[in-house]
């Protein structure tokens, strides 16, 4: 049986075809690397030094950030004071009428004599007075509060679901870019965590900047999860005050403010969030399980870790902890996610077992291997400055060949988990 052949001709591009793309479509102007200016771009002070470092310096201008947070974390307080501090700002609310504004600024007590607020939910007409007011004084900032609350004419549905977000955020953009003005929207985050949807926006813009806290508690901690013009390890420290959110110059002493008498399961140890040190305290309580299986419940500590930390303690230094309920807490919001608090939670969980207290003015910090050996980590020379400035005298740190020193302070170095349980709560 012959086999069917496949016939095959040679591709040839219509010149007639490129030839109409060039003309519908010009080519875009390329640039050598080299030849390009390397001026530095002059970044928009806010004059809110968390709010800047978290940034990387300030607003570049042409940005696009999206502000995020649960409902009622402080996303439009923190919105107003930024309004009210960078000159020739335009506010824009969906939410707010313009008399509710001026209410929320006067409770702040924010004053500026360039600030302009209006009230609208069509992007369309919101980039139209944008334009407008770019013919007159350099507009450095533009607040869209929020983005769920605007739509576009050319998209259908109603405002908030995911089109339209996508489409009135795609819009803003082409126009932050093209004008050079910087552009903060403002977003709810939804039940699944997410800001305006799964993950609508954050390849859009060139920033997403979350507050995040307990709104019954004074903390907030602003996080970057995005950053093109900056690092995404800097946080900012805020308090929510009756007049608008204020900065803490100082966290580890916000943090350690309201710390109680020494009780068993409390210690307190040091962190590195971004390019600076914060000390936390730690907090564990034991007790007995009155069921087959015990709780494990972590707040501000992955819970995966501390099941791995229960089993080292466990194994390595021979406590009973498989019949016990265990509870960890990081004390004023902040997430210690960072593996130097290992050996701080091993110290807060045999000191509550064994009913023993930490001595107050003890600080300790380092990474604790499955094998229960205690690992050095990053920057142990700016975390012991911090341990102390705050007054504290002892510090139990990783053993290396060069143990850092520090004077006026006390220096541990321990080993390996058994080591440390023995010798401080013997």
């Amino acid at each position: 049986m012959e086999k069917s052949k496949i016939q095959i001709s040679n591709f040839k591009s219509n010149p007639n075809v490129k030839n109409q793309n060039e003309q519908n479509y010009p080519p875009i102007e390329l640039t050598e690397l080299k030849n390009i200016d390397g001026k530095k771009i002059e970044r928009i002070k806010t004059n809110i030094e968390e709010f800047d470092r978290v940034l990387g310096g300030g607003f570049v201008p042409g940005s696009l950030i999206l502000l995020g947070g649960e409902p009622g974390i402080g996303k439009s307080t923190l919105a107003l004071q930024l309004a009210s501090i960078v000159p020739n700002t335009l506010y824009i609310s969906g939410e707010e009428s313009v008399e509710q504004i001026k209410l929320r600024a006067e409770r702040l007590g924010t004053k500026s004599g360039t600030l302009k607020i209006g009230n609208a939910t069509n992007v369309e007409s919101i980039i139209a007075t944008l334009s407008k007011n770019n013919s007159g004084p350099t507009r450095n900032l533009a607040i869209i509060d929020s983005i769920q609350t605007i739509f576009s004419d050319e998209v259908e549905g109603e405002s908030g679901n995911i089109n339209q977000v996508r489409a009135c955020a795609v819009k803003l953009m082409e126009f932050a870019k093209t004008t050079g003005t910087t552009i903060v929207l403002v977003g709810q985050v939804t039940k699944d965590g997410n800001v305006a949807g799964p993950k609508t926006l954050e390849h859009l813009v060139d920033a997403v900047l979350y507050l995040e806290g307990d709104k019954f508690h004074l903390n907030r901690i602003l996080r970057t999860a995005k950053n093109r013009f900056g690092s995404t390890d800097e946080v900012g420290v805020f308090s929510m005050e009756a007049n608008g959110l204020r900065e803490v110059k100082n966290p580890s002493e916000m943090f350690l403010a309201n710390r109680g008498e020494a009780v068993p399961g409390t210690t307190v140890t040091c962190l590195i969030e971004g390019s600076r040190p914060i000390l936390v305290e730690i907090q564990a309580l034991i007790t007995k399980t009155n069921f087959g299986y015990p709780q494990r419940r972590s707040y501000g500590f992955d819970l995966n870790r501390l099941q791995v930390l229960v089993g080292v303690l466990t194994k390595r230094a021979g406590l009973p902890l498989d019949t016990y309920d265990i509870f960890l807490n990081v004390v004023g919001g902040l997430e210690a996610s960072e593996p130097a608090a290992d050996l701080a939670v091993i110290l807060a969980l045999a000191s509550a077992l064994k009913n023993k207290t930490i001595p107050q003015n003890f600080v300790s910090f380092g990474e604790v291997g499955l094998g229960g050996e205690v690992r050095p980590v990053s920057q142990t020379e700016k975390r012991l400055n911090e341990i102390k400035k705050m007054g504290f005298e002892f510090a139990a740190i990783p053993f290396s060949k060069n143990t850092s020193k520090t004077a006026g302070l006390k220096i541990a170095p321990v080993k390996n988990v058994n080591e440390l349980v023995e010798q401080i709560l013997k």
